[in-house]
């Protein structure tokens, strides 16, 4: 089993950092930092021995933002609230769009968006979740041109979303379950059949997971301070240490897709913890021998 350590980046640390992507088209990385409602941007110095973001800018929003994703048209599309809405990067937030917004049950659990995926025909799947992890109060969406379809309800803390490179299987996690599960994803309809446990973790609970281009999956460990990657048939495969506890998500980035940047929270914590653990909330990279799978943006026009 490969073991690799992470080494932190230079934008300052946030409460809840999440959802990493690479923005192909802008050459930058695009991560968010959810209670805060801040879509970060920041180029990748990945030449270097040890790759870090530069030149951060910032959106900020008066809701909680579960992710973002870039669209093929330029734009972003970002999980605001429960609305998900696009807007042009370079623009005030309030010039943002909304493009649609579930149905939510009337039981006045408060709820907002989570992870998001584009699949390999440029489709979003986005989560849902109870502000308070409510069990069975959340679902698992697709974004088409009509709103958003359900296609998994009674999740508690929807995650994880990634592709095989040949776009027949979904990785997916809710999080409180500890395992990481697999469907047979049909990329002509968006469909999801076939759950079945892929990998279960003997610590920590799955977040967010990336997919590399020999199919192995990366997932990023909450409570368990690394990111472990697991083969196709779910054999441990690689572990990345991370000096933070609360590993949320990870993508592979730069021109060449050869930089894991991994993002971590200092929510979550107590005091005694955040004080032992001063890195909590930043960004780090790291260089996995392997590369990952092309980003594929979100299939706006």
């Amino acid at each position: 089993m490969q073991q690799l350590r992470a080494v932190p980046c230079s934008p300052p640390p946030g409460r809840l950092t999440e959802g990493p992507v690479w923005d192909d088209r802008r050459q930058e990385l695009l991560w968010v930092d959810i209670p805060d409602g801040l879509v970060h941007r920041a180029a990748l110095t990945h030449e270097a021995a040890t790759p870090d973001l530069v030149g951060t800018s910032t959106l900020r929003f008066g809701s909680a933002v579960g992710a973002v994703q870039p669209c093929a048209s330029g734009a972003l599309l970002a999980a605001v609230g429960t609305s998900l809405v696009r807007l042009d990067p370079d623009r005030p937030v309030e010039a943002a769009v909304e493009l649609a917004a579930p149905v939510l049950p009337g039981d006045g659990l408060p709820r907002r968006m989570n992870d998001a995926a584009v699949d390999p025909a440029g489709r979003l799947l986005v989560g849902s979740m109870a502000y308070d992890e409510s069990p069975g109060a959340g679902s698992l969406y697709r974004l088409d041109g009509d709103g958003l379809v359900t296609l998994l309800d009674s999740v508690t803390i929807s995650n994880g979303l990634g592709w095989s490179p040949d776009g027949t299987r979904l990785y997916y996690a809710d999080s409180p379950t500890g395992r990481v599960d697999v469907f047979t994803y049909d990329t002509g309809t968006g469909t999801l059949t076939d759950r079945r446990p892929f990998a279960a973790l003997d610590r920590g609970v799955p977040d967010g997971l990336t997919v590399d281009a020999d199919g192995r999956v990366w997932v990023a460990v909450w409570g368990g301070g690394e990111v472990l990657a697991f083969t196709p048939d779910g054999a441990l495969h690689a572990r990345v240490e991370v000096p933070a506890a609360h590993v949320t998500s990870c993508a592979f980035a730069g021109p060449d897709l050869d930089v894991l940047v991994i993002t971590t929270a200092k929510e979550g914590l107590d005091e005694a913890a955040r004080r032992a653990q001063p890195l909590a909330g930043r960004l780090f990279t790291c260089r996995p021998p392997t590369r990952g799978l092309p980003p594929v943006p979100y299939a706006d026009h």
